[in-house]
């Protein structure tokens, strides 16, 4: 199956490949994966966490196996499956499904947020619903997946403990746009530990435009929002789509625009080059964001003197 699936920048579109967990479908977006394959002996891992089945390496690449169904606390699987090989974060993992149902382009738009009685905060793991020829196919959130089985792979507060710089950076107001719950509070915590305590937190790349653009008509922009950190998978509107909504506008444009994300691999981040995203980091390099926030004040800081 073709997963190279070349989608416009910033139109707010994504593919997503559905898959089947017994009568169950599931989604998750194509720019995620790397390919897929039939079933192939695993190597197991001693004392490897329950979810883990082992190790595989095709092409001279490991590749660790988790067991979806595991993962889900479902049932154990009664087909060989395939597996899904990922990439992102920097990580290559290939998760065991019963089967593959076919990729859909749909719009951020269309994606229905979980509302707080499905996804908790700690035990969530949905990031959205979509409704597809009257089915629900559920997209999961398989970097709370894979932080849940190695917490080590997620963010890390001690990043950024003991970061120094010449900002000022708690009069420095950010408008971070993520919707994971889990996600949002370990980066605006991260943040905070930094120094940047001032912030605007939203759920969507559709709520941070919002923001961006009452600032922007009550003429005290430049006052409220000096950077906006954004994800780039959101329902409503994504990262890729407010990216290109504040760089399409003279007015706007000045604003540091930094792309955190798992997604930022060679291609995303061609990508987001292109929209003129000013920063793009994989969400484990927390430590990273706050030297590149400190960077981006400063030239914005030279700007705003010369305007």
């Amino acid at each position: 199956m073709d997963t190279n699936i070349l989608l416009e920048n910033g139109t707010n579109e994504l593919e997503v490949l559905e898959f089947k967990l017994g009568d169950s479908h599931y989604g998750i977006n194509v720019a995620k994966i790397r390919e897929i394959l039939s079933f192939q002996p695993i190597t197991p891992i001693p004392n490897a966490h329950p979810c883990v089945e082992g190790i595989f390496m095709p092409r001279d690449t490991m590749i660790t196996v988790i067991n979806l169904r595991e993962s889900l606390r479902m049932p154990p699987m009664e087909v060989d499956g395939l597996f899904i090989i990922t990439n992102f974060n920097k990580l290559n993992i290939a998760f065991h499904v019963d089967a593959v149902c076919g990729i859909h382009r749909v719009s951020w738009a269309d994606i229905i947020k979980p509302d707080s009685t499905i996804n908790v905060e700690e035990y969530g793991v949905s990031t959205g619903v979509i409704k597809l020829e009257g089915r629900l196919v559920v997209i999961l959130d398989f970097e709370k997946i894979v932080t849940d089985i190695s917490p080590e792979t997620g963010l890390k507060i001690s990043d950024v403990q003991e970061l120094e710089g010449n900002v000022n950076r708690e009069k420095t107001p950010i408008l971070i746009a993520e919707d994971s719950p889990l996600l949002s509070k370990l980066i605006t915590n991260c943040l905070k530990e930094a120094g940047y305590t001032k912030q605007i937190v939203t759920n969507n790349g559709q709520e941070a435009w919002d923001q961006i653009r009452r600032f922007h008509k009550e003429g005290n922009l430049d006052e409220k929002i000096h950077c906006v950190i954004t994800d780039i998978e959101m329902p409503e509107m994504d990262g890729h789509r407010l990216t290109k909504l504040i760089k399409g506008e003279d007015e706007l444009r000045h604003i540091p625009v930094v792309i955190f994300s798992s997604l930022v691999n060679d291609e995303m981040r061609r990508k987001g080059e292109a929209l003129g995203a000013d920063a793009q980091l994989t969400k484990p390099e927390i430590g990273s964001l706050v030297q590149a926030i400190d960077g981006l004040i400063e030239k914005r800081r030279a700007f705003m003197d010369q305007a």
